[in-house]
């Protein structure tokens, strides 16, 4: 590798480290963060779920899915997995308290929305609306899905606020 690359890499990777002191007080600050989209649920088990399957994802389990995370805080497995698979619930609520932090916390008079396609390749034809389409990634035709994202910009900072999937007519 060339020095100038070698000097370019050594600099971004001190950036990326972490300093521990950066998880001082995380999971307070992951608690207060969470607590307004916990709150967007209307049932008390919901709540109730939704924390267990915070805290789950936060141990030191090695699987970290519904059945484990249920049997680690002592739990009936089914719950969780209906909460996570099958309960009706709208997310449109949480999309809302979203896009109400993301204009507090970061909106500019001058900011913009962001609309970005991104096609991602799929195997078979059994996932919700895969077929033979662009995908920008691959720069080619090919089997696959297409998400449509929402972004914001502003000078300050930048964030993404809501996905869609692209359904072709087919």
């Amino acid at each position: 590798m060339e020095r100038r690359f070698e000097i370019q890499k050594h600099k971004i990777l001190q950036e990326a480290e972490i300093k521990p002191q950066v998880f001082n007080g995380m999971l307070k600050r992951l608690e207060q963060f969470a607590q307004p989209f916990i709150n967007c649920l209307k049932r008390r088990e919901q709540k109730e779920h939704a924390h267990t399957c915070i805290a789950g994802l936060l141990s030191d389990l090695k699987r970290k899915n519904t059945e484990s995370i249920a049997y680690r805080h002592d739990l009936d497995r089914r719950g969780l997995q209906r909460f996570i698979g099958s309960a009706p619930w709208g997310h449109q609520p949480l999309l809302e308290e979203l896009a109400r932090q993301i204009g507090s916390q970061i909106g500019e008079d001058d900011g913009v929305i962001v609309f970005d396609p991104s096609g991602h390749k799929k195997c078979g034809n059994d996932s919700v609306g895969v077929q033979r389409q662009w995908l920008g990634r691959l720069g080619k035709i090919d089997n696959g899905q297409v998400g449509v994202y929402m972004g914001y910009a502003s000078d300050k900072e930048h964030a993404l606020v809501d996905t869609r999937l692209y359904l072709p007519k087919q």
